[in-house]
């Protein structure tokens, strides 16, 4: 059987880190080599080529650095002649020298010295074409050339130069169909494969009257043409009475479609297969639901039926677009800047603070193991053991319950370094990110824009703002201040009192009495905090309670300070700063979804507004007891070094080295420059923090040890992911995930154990009286 694979679609072009190089024209594919110069003035006695050399050396998987001599540079600083080295490009260790030397002969002056090439592939470094020259002449050249090498490298520009040329191979595009019995993939055929014999494999997707079917595979659909004739009958009863969702190889002849019947909605629409042989591989029996992206399904259904909505394009393409980003980001840290990929257990022991954590019995009666919320305490001893800079995929794990944005378990991109401050954590992530960002999302810049922790609570009312829309708070307390209002005096009579309010552009005209009402009964209820509205009339007067304190020139200016038109509405608020903030906060998001689902659009989908979110507070009072203190990330952060001294005085005004990274309203990293002082670590623990530092004397311990200044942050894979694609959930970017409750409904987990499984770990269930009847029955 001929296989026919068709043309293949061009590979990517590589991302480069330097924007001064630009991507290569096109990319070696097999092993990579340094093509032989040519081009521009030819390889003359002494050794001189034209620039469209050192154009054609610079490809992907081979660069080269050239610096033109000049004239008043001293003799004897020459070049190496054309001698090859192996030599550092970014992050990677000089490497002994490898290759061959073309003439001893020293090139002139004004005359093109190629420095180095440096080529890789599949793990090993070859250098199989030279720059110039070959032979035995030029092997025996080698070891007088070295010095002169090594004394050109330490030119002025030599190392920028090299940075620049470090080298990035385009990958070629991947081969689906090797190592399996197929020809192609159902998404692949094009008009170029017209006449070809092909084998395809895939589900049945549906079926028309005997006459053709469309077979369905990860990467798209075909239409198959159902012979008529009677040579084929049976070929033809077993696809017309195939079930949806059936399992069929086809072999058959790819024609084109008869005209008029084109769909230019599908790829491989301009196309047909005639089959010729077909096979049932297993048919499929009544689903619970069809498999099409259109058809809505509940969330209890489509969990319990995980494989099969796995098959819907929508997930497919979740999932390998979430793939090709942790490979990219992959490619960044470690093959870019050096970083090291580190497995952490998952079996560990309680951290202090933070999340609740899961316990997993062990054998030794009374002992628990926990599973980490973070590897946070391991990669903190990696850098003591100077490692200094890791990274891993982190599987972490949160026991707490149910929350509609958060799963039991989830990964994380876990990094820390030595040596760095906060901006060079920043600037790792925004390079990172720029790097694997997908090219159908469009590009991103950088650097992301910054605000302090108290001006995004002051203008967005929360630590994590959308910066999407408008509608920021506006403090109006110095307006209101001078009119004798009971209740506004009574607000600023706080320590921290504040009157404050939210335009909302063109309200009445999207929004509803209802709408106003819902907003004031919920922050009510969530926030206890009471709000007036004011509405701006046709007439430009003013509708509000408010008014009956305000003349009319009083009512001028505060439609002036707060900038109204016609008919906006402004919801205002007065209290205590942080409760008004947040209260006025919630109601700018929720007012976004009552004017969006009015059909104003506010928020693009398509947008991507990134934001640091820095100087948080160091600690934060425990809700449960505001006299007590609990740390605002996590009790191993680092205090501004403006604020060390307020550490031991004044804990409460201390801020943190603790960095936020904020994506379209929702955080997706976050992290911290660390307390690498054993006994700055002891003091927050026990004098602050009033925990047991017994817990964490392991890393106390090391920290005693000459432990670097270090810090990292941890991005939050899911979530990042299901803002990359607007997913409404985290689970629609996860294999399998739990449900709303924490629970696995295709495979009913957690599930109970038997008393005898229990026994080997000194554990004995007590039942809850309506568990146990519920046992019984």
């Amino acid at each position: 059987m001929a296989a026919g694979n068709g043309p293949r679609a061009a590979p990517r072009r590589e991302r480069f880190e330097h924007p001064s190089r630009q991507p290569p024209r096109r990319a070696e594919r097999g092993a990579a080599r340094c093509r032989h110069l040519g081009g521009g003035r030819k390889w003359g006695k002494r050794g001189v080529v034209g620039r469209r050399a050192e154009e054609r050396l610079l490809q992907p998987g081979c660069s080269a650095v050239a610096r033109r001599s000049s004239t008043d540079e001293p003799r004897g600083s020459g070049s190496c002649g054309g001698a090859t080295h192996l030599l550092e490009l970014g992050t990677f260790p000089l490497l002994p020298p490898v290759g061959q030397a073309c003439s001893g002969e020293r090139p002139g002056r004004g005359s093109w010295c190629f420095l180095s090439c440096v080529f890789i592939s599949h793990g090993s470094e070859v250098c199989d074409r030279l720059l110039s020259g070959s032979g035995a002449g030029c092997k025996m050249a080698l070891p007088r050339l070295l010095p002169p090498l090594a004394r050109a490298l330490a030119w002025p520009g030599c190392g920028r130069a090299l940075h620049r040329a470090a080298p990035a191979s385009a990958p070629a595009a991947p081969d689906f169909n090797s190592f399996v019995m197929r020809t192609n993939t159902c998404g692949e055929l094009r008009s170029a494969h017209v006449g070809q014999e092909v084998t395809l494999y895939g589900w049945v997707q549906y079926q028309r009257q005997g006459l053709f079917l469309v077979l369905r595979d990860f990467q798209g659909l075909t239409q198959v043409i159902i012979p008529q004739d009677e040579a084929h009958s049976r070929v033809k009863k077993l696809l017309s009475d195939a079930p949806a969702e059936s399992v069929v190889r086809v072999t058959g002849i790819v024609s084109h479609r008869p005209p008029g019947q084109e769909n230019p909605k599908m790829p491989t629409g301009d196309i047909e297969v005639k089959v010729e042989t077909a096979e049932i591989l297993n048919s499929c029996k009544k689903l619970p639901f069809e498999i099409k992206d259109f058809i809505k399904k509940s969330e209890t259904l489509r969990m319990q039926y995980r494989y099969l909505d796995l098959r819907s394009f929508q997930l497919q393409y979740n999932l390998r677009l979430r793939s090709q980003m942790v490979m990219r980001m992959r490619e960044y840290l470690c093959n870019l800047h050096g970083f090291v990929d580190v497995e952490t257990p998952t079996l560990f022991k309680r951290t202090p603070g933070g999340a609740k954590e899961f316990l997993v019995p062990s054998r030794e009666a009374g002992k628990f193991y926990s599973l980490p919320q973070s590897p946070q305490q391991f990669k903190q001893l990696l850098m003591v053991g100077g490692l200094d800079r890791y990274f891993q995929v982190a599987r972490c794990y949160r026991d707490e319950g149910s929350r509609p944005d958060r799963q039991p378990e989830f990964t994380q991109i876990d990094i820390e370094m030595s040596f760095v401050d906060q901006a060079g954590i920043q600037r790792l992530i925004e390079g990172l990110l720029q790097y694997s960002w997908p090219e159908e999302r469009g590009s991103i810049a950088t650097p992301f824009p910054s605000m302090t922790y108290e001006e995004a609570l002051a203008a967005y009312g929360t630590d994590k703002p959308d910066t999407r829309f408008g509608m920021k708070i506006v403090d109006i307390s110095e307006f209101l201040q001078r009119l004798d209002i009971q209740f506004v005096q009574n607000a600023l009579s706080y320590p921290r009192g504040t009157v404050k309010a939210i335009r909302i552009p063109q309200g009445m005209r999207y929004l509803k009495n209802k709408d106003l009402e819902s907003l004031k009964e919920s922050a009510k209820s969530q926030f206890n905090q009471e709000i007036m509205e004011i509405i701006c009339r046709p007439d430009g007067s003013l509708k509000s309670l408010l008014t009956k304190f305000l003349d009319e020139k009083q009512q001028s200016e505060l439609i002036q300070a707060l900038n109204m038109q016609v008919d906006d509405v402004v919801l205002l608020a007065a209290g205590e700063h942080k409760q008004v903030c947040s209260a006025l906060g919630s109601l700018r998001l929720e007012t976004a979804n009552l004017l969006e689902a009015a059909g104003l659009v506010l928020r693009d989908p398509t947008a991507f507004h990134f934001l640091w979110v820095v100087d948080f507070p160091l600690f934060l009072p425990k809700e449960e007891n505001p006299a007590e203190l609990e740390s605002a990330h996590h009790p191993f952060t680092a205090p501004h070094p403006s604020d060390t001294s307020l550490l031991y005085s004044d804990p409460t005004k201390v801020r943190s080295q603790h960095y936020d990274l904020v994506l379209n309203g929702s955080e997706v990293g976050g992290g911290s420059i660390r307390i690498h002082s054993a006994e700055q670590q002891r003091f927050v623990l026990e004098k602050v923090l009033k925990e047991n530092s017994e817990v964490l004397s392991h890393l106390l311990e090391a920290l005693d040890f000459g432990a670097p200044p270090h810090g990292g942050i941890a991005l939050g894979l899911d979530r990042l992911i299901s803002l990359i694609v607007d997913a409404p959930s985290i689970r629609d970017v996860i294999a399998f995930p739990k449900s709303f409750r924490g629970r696995d409904l295709m495979g009913n987990a957690p599930d109970y154990v038997t008393p005898e499984e229990l026994e080997p770990y000194h554990i004995q269930v007590s039942w809850p009286l309506a568990d146990k009847e519920a046992k019984k029955n």
